[in-house]
């Protein structure tokens, strides 16, 4: 009879536990619910390009709130893009090099090259309304979030297992089956991870694009990126802190509720037969478990949704023959996809025009200007890259390959990361003032702090990703150190430390616009570069300028791709592809 009461003290426990669980989920989409219909509200007003900042410390809640709204909505709509066009290339062998290489000029191009269209393009679509500015600024955080994703889920889709591909085919799986239960389980976790990355470029991005010059107009929006930019401009250190120690607490909270408890959820889909000995833990995770009313409601609509899609495709496959990965495929284009080609060839064509007349305007002094800055401008990505490259391959293999390390040095290093690197800018500034240095060498300092995370990251995946069997062989057979870096680390981390390297590449060339120009206490900092270029023109509305500027980033880029990163993706689809 005694046993009775612990038992009903447990009951009663759980479900006062679970009660107060469910009460926080509700709360939280009631909080959701708020913020969509404030959001609303705003972007429907009338038009307010240049709001007014406010230097106090009660204005920060607000303007964080509008920039964590940005934020959210770029990253998934990134995340949208990134699955689709990754998918789009990965399956598709005529126009894969083409994708693969319009994705690597695109994350190359600095922020600023798309900021005129996509400004005038939004206020001229949703005119009359706040609307049009938002989306303006949300797309320009979306050019500098979705990049990486998409080389992440482009390069897991290559890096497939045959025999799991082999599988789907036997089983049958249909299109919507294979996406779900296999390609989307085995890129989760360069997704996680990339996204990490993503949101700390989504971050750079917003605080360089909530307030800009474009030509004689001006754009300031009400949030964190602007606010920070004030204090900069007016030396104001107290208020500068302030909004640099608000995006650190909006950083932490992220990462402790939404980082870690997706970094648990995703180590399940590790490929490999022997269970791992450390598991990776989330409080977070584990209280969202528990909640009654989060299973109950995902499991019913999912249910509702999952199911008899799933048995609509079982049934119209039923019959399908199953072809061997190697076999021919039918060589018939469909007319749509044509169309679609003749219709892109066209506007490319009237683009091209259009560009030809714009440049009528550039000198020889202007050209010759360029090309010295490409020069150094790309001597400084390069030398960015090599330093990135030296410390983020042991630190990440450290941490991806020991659980305890891990423990500690993950989380500060997700909060490092997640800080925009537009954030230390200021601060690294004004030291260059008062130290009476330039930016020649010092903007290599501040291209690192937008180029290093997105190695490390894509090392910590690689390393985490390796299969915990392969491990315990190379323990088994007392392999050296050398060994075990040859013959394990870098042959199972090259894939990632591929997609790390591109996207470095592009986070290098996008931290080149502040990186080599900058405004200071009424002062104007800069050096010779391709970004200096583009932020000057950008200021003094000089477009031809910004596009002869885009152009020569895109050919410098085209060259890499096609010299370097293609043979190194070959490389990596080829011989260090993790297969039986």
């Amino acid at each position: 009879m005694k046993l009775q009461y612990p038992l009903a003290r447990t009951l009663v426990t759980v479900r006062r536990s679970s009660f107060m669980i469910d009460l926080g989920v509700a709360a939280c989409a009631l909080a959701a619910f708020f913020a969509v219909v404030s959001t609303g509200v705003y972007w429907f007003e009338k038009p307010i390009p240049v709001a007014q900042i406010s230097s106090s410390f009660a204005a920060l809640p607000v303007y964080a709130f509008y920039s964590i709204v940005r934020m959210t909505i770029a990253y998934f709509l990134s995340l949208a893009f990134a699955i689709a066009y990754g998918y789009t290339a990965a399956y598709n062998p005529r126009i894969e090099p083409w994708m693969v290489a319009v994705l690597d000029i695109l994350q190359s191009i600095p922020v600023l090259s798309f900021l005129p269209p996509v400004v005038l393009a939004m206020v001229a679509l949703i005119p009359g309304h706040q609307l049009g500015i938002e989306m303006a600024v949300i797309l320009l955080i979306f050019t500098g979030q979705v990049w990486n994703l998409a080389f992440s889920f482009y390069s897991s889709l290559k890096t497939i297992p045959r025999e799991m591909r082999e599988a789907s085919r036997i089983y049958r799986f249909s299109a919507w089956q294979r996406f779900w239960q296999l390609e989307m389980p085995f890129s989760a976790i360069g997704l996680v991870w990339n996204s990490i990355v993503s949101v700390a470029g989504g971050w750079f991005a917003l605080i360089f694009c909530e307030t800009f010059t474009m030509g004689d107009r001006n754009f300031q929006l009400p949030g964190l990126g602007s606010y920070i930019q004030a204090a900069t401009y007016a030396g104001n250190l107290r208020a500068l802190l302030a909004g640099i120690a608000t995006v650190i607490l909006i950083v932490v909270a992220t990462d402790q509720l939404v980082w870690r408890p997706l970094i648990a959820w995703s180590d399940k889909f590790k490929f490999e037969q022997v269970e791992a000995a450390g598991q990776i833990k989330s409080p977070v995770l584990e209280v969202l478990r528990q909640s009654r009313l989060l299973a109950s409601l995902v499991g019913r609509v999912w249910g509702h949704v999952e199911e008899p899609v799933y048995r609509r495709m079982a049934k119209s496959k039923e019959c399908r023959v199953v072809r061997p990965l190697d076999a021919p495929r039918s060589g018939n284009v469909s007319p749509l996809l044509w169309v679609v080609a003749f219709a892109a060839a066209a506007a490319v064509c009237w683009a091209a025009a259009q560009a030809m007349l714009l440049l009528r305007t550039v000198t020889w002094a202007d050209l010759r200007l360029l090309l010295e800055g490409a020069a150094a401008t790309f001597l400084r990505v390069n030398a960015a890259l090599l330093i990135s490259a030296a410390w983020t391959i042991p630190v990440g293999v450290a941490i991806g390959l020991n659980p305890r390390l891990a423990r500690f040095v993950q989380p500060l290093a997700q909060i490092l990361a997640s800080v925009p690197a537009t954030a230390f800018f200021p601060i690294i500034l004004m030291a260059l003032v008062r130290l009476g240095g330039g930016l020649g060498i010092g903007s290599i300092a501040l291209m690192l702090l937008g180029t290093q995370w997105y190695i490390l990251f894509n090392v910590i995946a690689g390393a985490m990703s390796i299969p915990s069997d392969l491990r315990e062989v190379a323990s088994l057979y007392h392999f050296t150190r050398w060994q075990r870096w040859t013959k394990l680390i870098l042959p199972g981390i090259f894939p990632y430390l591929i997609t790390g390297m591109v996207t470095a590449s592009g986070g290098a060339w996008n931290a080149s616009v502040m990186a080599e120009y900058s405004h200071v206490k009424n002062m104007t900092l800069s050096t010779i570069g391709l970004g200096a270029q583009i932020d000057a023109a950008t200021d003094n509305g000089r477009f031809a300028m910004l596009l002869l500027a885009t152009i020569c980033i895109s050919l410098l880029v085209v060259s890499m791709n096609r010299l370097v990163w293609r043979r190194l993706y070959h490389l990596a689809e080829t011989r260090f592809k993790l297969e039986g």
